[in-house]
C-alpha cells in the first residue's frame, strides 16, 4: 500500500509519502507560517517529487491529537475533504504520541512519549516495542508532571521521547541510566510514522466524516462555555 502522511499537531509541519517498508519522501519543516498555509503545498510537493497522482494513494494517515488545537483541525480537515473528494482512499486518524513512539520503534522496550501541555502539564502516552511493532500498554493521557514521572517504575530500560523528553529527563531521571533519551532528530513529529501506524494497524481506519481530533482535554471554546 502506498500511504500519504500528514502531521499538523505540533512545532513542525511534516507530510510523507510510504510505500510498504519504503519512504518515498519526507519533509519535516519549522515555520513561522501557520499550518494552513504551508501543509497542502507540502502535500503537492511530495506527491510531485514521488511522481504521483490520487488515484496512486491508497490511504491517508493523519495526526489526531494530543497537539495543538489549531493544527489539528488543519490537517484533518484537509485529509477529510482529499478523502471524500476521492473516495478509493481510505484514511486513518492516529494518536500523536503512538506516532512518536514509532519513532523509536527500533528500540527495543517501554518508550514513553511526552509532550508539553502547558507549564506543569504534559500530554504522555506507555507504549512497548517490539521488532518494529508498537503497542500501547495504556491510554494517552493529559497529567501533571509530578503525577506520572516520581512514581514510574525504571528498573527496565525506557526511552523518552516527544518535544518535552529532555526536560523531564533533566528533571526526573538525570541519575538513571536505565532512562535514555530518543536521538534529536527522533523527538519531534514524522509523518512517515503515521504512515508505518497505519500500515501496521489497518484497524485504525475510519470514514472520512468520523475522523476526529483526540485533544485529551477541553478546547479554549470548552473552558469558556464551562465558566460563562
Amino acid at each position: 500500500m502506498t500511504i500519504l502522511g500528514i502531521d499538523t499537531s505540533g512545532k513542525v509541519a511534516s507530510c510523507a509519502v510510504v510505500n510498504g517498508e519504503k519512504i518515498l519522501c519526507e519533509k519535516i519543516l519549522y515555520t513561522k507560517l501557520t499550518h494552513s498555509q504551508i501543509i497542502l503545498p507540502m502535500v503537492k510537493e511530495v506527491m510531485s517529487d514521488c511522481e504521483l497522482g490520487w488515484q496512486d494513494i491508497d490511504g491517508i494517515a493523519v495526526a489526531k491529537g494530543p497537539g495543538s488545537y489549531t493544527g489539528l483541525r488543519i490537517g484533518i480537515a484537509a485529509v477529510k475533504g482529499i478523502c471524500m473528494g476521492s473516495p478509493h482512499i481510505k484514511c486513518a486518524g492516529i494518536s500523536t504520541l503512538e506516532a512518536l513512539a514509532y519513532n523509536c520503534s527500533a528500540f527495543q522496550g517501554r518508550i514513553i512519549p511526552v509532550m508539553k501541555a502547558r507549564p506543569g502539564v504534559v500530554y504522555v502516552g506507555d507504549y512497548f516495542s517490539d521488532k518494529g511493532k508498537v503497542t500501547p500498554l495504556s491510554e494517552d493521557k493529559v497529567a501533571r508532571e509530578e503525577d506520572i514521572f516520581p512514581s514510574l517504575d525504571s528498573t527496565e530500560k525506557i526511552m523518552l521521547t516527544g518535544d518535552y523528553c529532555a526536560e523531564v529527563k533533566a528533571e526526573y531521571f538525570a541519575d538513571n541510566e536505565n532512562v535514555i533519551l530518543a536521538p534529536t532528530a527522533d523527538r519531534l513529529q514524522k509523518a512517515s510514522s503515521l504512515c508505518v501506524a497505519f500500515l501496521n494497524s489497518p484497524q485504525y481506519e475510519v470514514a472520512p466524516d468520523k475522523l476526529e481530533a483526540s485533544y485529551l482535554q477541553a478546547t479554549k471554546a470548552e473552558k469558556d462555555k464551562a465558566h460563562s
